[in-house]
């Protein structure tokens, strides 16, 4: 039971990511032709070069997805998840729906920086949650994968390079105004996926210096459930004998143990720092 419902969640996150990419992509990135890389880029291009009702961008993204699908299970093999398979296909019927249902003339405003902010926010947040769960929407991060197997380049540098002949073609199909949106709209999408995945893994670790270490061990243990670490040490202007707690936890965890330190030793001395990268039991496995 435990088990389904860890699935369950997983692929609600899954879904949420992968229709906040499709927010972005569909009702900013295609009206205003914000072609940032990837397959929705490249879609954005070919619609306009071969316009057909057939041939929509959210038709095209199907397509490609489909192909690149298949490319990735036959060259790629096990390295291809299922869970990119998942979002691959939800985004590119979502896309394809969405035409139907809420076709797109024109732009929702006449600001196309405004439209560029919500075109990078939404795909950058939704991508983000997609990466922090080893999945992604496929498209250009196939290329990346086949691109890695086959010459050993980076798979970062991969994408960076089909992204920026994708923006490159940008600018020659709509204009330079166009293509400098697209170069802007590439180069911020990629900080702020960064930020949003050190934001979702934020935790706190605490180093604290104090004479009541069982209290505070059995705080921790049993209240928060999580372990701590204890060295001795010794103050090097009193030479008085002190405990050195470590410690580590989510946010919410972190505010409990900071008030319940004040409450029984207000003499304790604490540092608290973020991090965004903890390995071990009760956080990240070592891949």
């Amino acid at each position: 039971m435990q088990r389904v419902k860890e699935t369950l969640k997983t692929y609600f996150w899954l879904t949420l990511g992968t229709l906040l990419v499709v927010i972005g992509v569909y009702f900013f990135k295609f009206p205003n032709n914000f072609s940032t890389g990837g397959v929705t880029g490249i879609s954005i291009i070919l619609g306009h070069l071969l316009p057909s009702p057939v041939l929509s961008p959210g038709n095209l993204v199907l397509i490609i997805n489909m192909a690149l699908l298949i490319v990735g299970f036959v060259f790629v093999g096990r390295e291809f998840g299922f869970k990119t398979v998942y979002c691959s296909m939800l985004m590119s019927l979502a896309l394809s729906g969405l035409e139907i249902i809420c076709p797109m003339a024109a732009p929702f405003t006449d600001q196309p920086l405004l439209e560029l902010i919500y075109a990078i926010l939404f795909p950058a947040v939704g991508s983000a949650i997609l990466f922090n769960l080893k999945a992604s929407t496929g498209g250009t991060d196939i290329v990346a994968m086949l691109i890695r197997k086959y010459t050993g380049l980076e798979t970062g540098r991969a994408l960076m390079v089909a992204d920026v002949v994708i923006v490159l073609a940008t600018a020659l199909v709509f204009g330079i105004r166009t293509g400098l949106f697209a170069t802007l709209g590439l180069l911020a999408k990629a900080l702020v996926v960064d930020s949003v995945i050190e934001s979702i893994n934020l935790s706190k670790y605490f180093i604290i210096v104090t004479q009541k270490p069982d209290q505070l061990c059995d705080f921790v243990r049993d209240k928060l459930n999580r372990a701590a670490t204890i060295w001795e040490g010794e103050g090097s202007y009193t030479h008085q004998k002190k405990y050195v707690l470590l410690v580590a936890m989510n946010r919410a965890q972190a505010t409990q143990l900071r008030s319940y330190v004040k409450e029984i030793d207000p003499a304790a001395f604490i540092l608290i720092s973020n991090t965004s990268d903890i390995i071990g039991k009760g956080f990240r496995a070592l891949n």
